[in-house]
């Protein structure tokens, strides 16, 4: 059978120095075209481009219909299966199919949106973890995201192909799918998988797939920004909403950037910068700046330094932020539909008329893209006739008497049939989620690698609301110069296609955690808790001692490598399993200390690579066994980490994997 041991049984570590790569490596381009995905809470989008012609970006197809508001590419991140759990549609097709289904009907079909979220919020994620329907049926996520992803996959391919003078293999494709720096390994991982599942590419060809982090890809196209591309609201001061001199509500610039982007939507291929754009020009080698990524579910917050003269981009601090997106000033909306209806009313609407909520939620998000600091007049989002008739026939009374009882003073009831919010109602649902941002992007400010910053980019689709806009430069622009591009909603997306063109752009990063396993060292009497002494072959030894590979905000550059060497525990093992540990804090000792949680495992098969079979032809001798070194090299300077092992002996590669999902 199989034999697995501790790694403190079978540790011979051997500590190397972290090896400097002062020379940034040339970049290979196997590819003919990279496609980047851009995942998203709620819209969802694709771009690619040559890589005989890398500073043209093409953007993905306009999709038929779309919302109010609305002015970019993507589609909303939102997939329909069929009762069989077959795959019917995604994006605007799921919500309009949805939509016209009979209300019994569409109890039965299984409708999802804004599932990312589910991502960030699972603490062991698996690949069992289960996402829930409107409706409440439940499917594994990890078929969710793959349908999500096969269907980018082909229309992708499609629209490459219609615009490929030659014919494309499948291994000439680099694919690149976004997600927010803050997820941790085992959402990166499931990413993977979950590409793998859609084919994108193989597991034997891990190389052809890139996952970029969402702020860092936003930072990547930033630099090749020209001065028109962007609005800067440092040179546009306001008060209470209104330009100095009173004449124009606060918004107004940024509706004629919108409509300068509206007209040009004809044409969906963008020209990028080949070296660096004039906004760099005026910052000094050393200049710190932040990008701020406000999404649909996350907000994202990256810091970088420009390394002149090559352009490369350093971390200075690890990457933070948290559920503070747009999906918050739904989750108001709707804690606001409850104090008025009752929890218990929209629960049961929600069960019983799920295709009538998606399109309460529609009407509502189309009403809140409007909301804008300046506004005097009230905002009407319309209810569905399910729900007045639902509310009439289960609570025996109207909704208008609801609406009255709830003393709810900045919302009224208009005989149309529509809730009418008042600017303070819509203040009020904007501001806790504006306010954990703001608060959070201070919170950076005051730590000793951040202070002086000088600008600060807001990305991301929240971006593009003048309430989060208003609320930063009052808060924040006294500090530094507010940075907006145009295009904000597709900054990642472009930013991302760039990242694939040439991954490294980002020469150094910041840990998150720290990374450990446990070995065991000498037992020191005084120094050693006794319950961690172990005896073996009459030596004492202390226990779950943490040997750390790299420390939390720790700087790595691209290529930097950390290496140990494991032998076998005994004649004849066929794998090493080594326990990965990791934690918020280094200031920890022992493998077993509270702050530390085991978050994965390295795996080294020795049957494959022929090292079993090396080591049982040496005589039965105890020393010649005993050298079989396994030598383990690790990068964590990359968006992913990355092990490969070698048997010391052969020379041979030993297979080795890293493992977060299956903890």
């Amino acid at each position: 059978g199989r034999t697995f041991c501790k790694i403190y049984f079978l540790s011979v570590y051997l500590v190397f120095p972290l090896q400097r790569t002062e020379v940034r490596p040339c970049v290979a381009r196997p590819f003919s075209v990279v496609v980047a995905i851009d995942f998203g809470t709620t819209s969802s989008g694709y771009a690619f481009s040559f890589t005989e012609d890398p500073e043209t970006i093409h953007m993905m197809r306009r999709w038929e219909d779309g919302d109010p508001g609305v002015t970019n590419q993507k589609s909303p991140t939102c997939l329909l299966l069929t009762p069989d759990l077959r795959f019917h549609s995604f994006g605007f097709a799921a919500r309009d199919s949805y939509h016209d289904l009979d209300p019994e009907e569409a109890r039965h079909w299984l409708y999802f949106d804004k599932f990312k979220m589910k991502i960030h919020s699972t603490s062991d994620l698996t690949m069992e973890t289960e996402l829930e329907s409107v409706s409440g049926r439940r499917v594994r996520a990890i078929e969710v995201f793959a349908y999500a992803l096969r269907f980018f996959r082909e229309h992708a391919l499609k629209e490459v192909k219609d615009q490929s003078s030659s014919v494309l293999e499948g291994n000439e494709v680099r694919w690149v799918i976004t997600v927010p720096a803050v997820w941790r390994q085992p959402a990166k991982q499931f990413m993977r998988e979950a590409a793998y599942l859609a084919g994108l590419v193989t597991p034997d060809s891990p190389e052809q797939l890139l996952i970029a982090l969402e702020p860092e890809a936003a930072s990547i196209y930033c630099r090749k920004l020209r001065l028109h591309q962007v609005i800067d609201l440092s040179q546009r001061p306001v008060i209470n909403g209104l330009d100095v001199d009173g004449s124009r509500p606060f918004d107004s610039s940024f509706r004629q950037a919108r409509e300068q982007l509206r007209r040009a939507r004809h044409s969906r291929t963008f020209l990028v910068e080949s070296g660096t754009g004039e906004l760099w020009s005026e910052m000094q080698t050393g200049d710190r700046y932040i990008v701020a990524d406000c999404g649909g579910g996350t907000v994202d917050l990256t810091v970088h330094q420009i390394e002149q003269p090559q352009g490369t981009l350093k971390e200075l601090y690890k990457a933070s932020g948290g559920p503070y997106g747009a999906v918050g000033v739904d989750l108001a909306f709707e804690a606001m539909l409850c104090q008025i209806f009752g929890a218990d009313f929209i629960e049961s609407f929600k069960a019983k008329r799920p295709a009538a909520w998606v399109d309460l939620t529609i009407a509502f998000e189309a009403r809140k893209r409007t909301a804008a600091p300046g506004r005097a007049n009230s905002l009407n989002i319309s209810l569905p006739f399910s729900f007045i008739d639902f509310y009439k026939r289960h609570q025996g009374q109207s909704v208008e008497t609801a609406m009255r009882k709830s003393n709810m003073n900045f919302i009224k009831w208009s005989s149309q049939g529509m809730l009418r919010l008042s600017a303070e109602a819509m203040n009020e649902l904007f501001q806790p989620t504006i306010n954990n941002i703001i608060k959070h992007v201070e919170n950076l400010m005051q730590k000793e690698e951040v202070k002086d910053v000088r600008f600060l980019f807001l990305v991301g689709g929240f971006a593009e609301s003048p309430m989060l806009q208003r609320a930063a430069q009052n808060a924040l622009g006294r500090n530094c110069r507010i940075i907006i591009p145009h295009d904000v909603g597709l900054t990642i997306l472009k930013g991302a296609v760039l990242f694939g063109l040439d991954p490294t752009v980002v020469r150094v990063r910041r840990c998150p955690l720290t990374y450990s396993v446990g070995v065991l060292n000498r037992f020191v009497e005084g120094r050693h808790p006794r319950d961690k002494l172990l005896i073996k072959d009459g030596r004492e030894w202390c226990t779950d001692i943490l040997d750390r590979f790299v420390s939390v905000d720790q700087s790595v550059a691209l290529g930097e490598v950390v290496r140990r060497s494991y032998t076998p525990a005994r004649m004849g093992q066929r794998k090493i399993i080594i326990n990965i540990y990791c934690s918020d804090t280094d200031d920890i000792t022992y493998i077993t200390d509270p702050e530390v949680r085991k978050c994965g495992a390295i795996t080294l098969d020795l049957l494959e690579s022929g090292a079993v079979a090396a080591s049982a032809g040496d005589n039965d001798k105890g020393p010649a066994f005993e050298r079989r070194e396994i030598r383990t090299t690790m990068q964590f300077g990359d968006t992913e980490i990355k092990v490969t092992a070698v048997d010391v002996a052969t020379g041979r590669l030993v297979w080795a994997s890293i493992d977060f999902l299956s903890n």
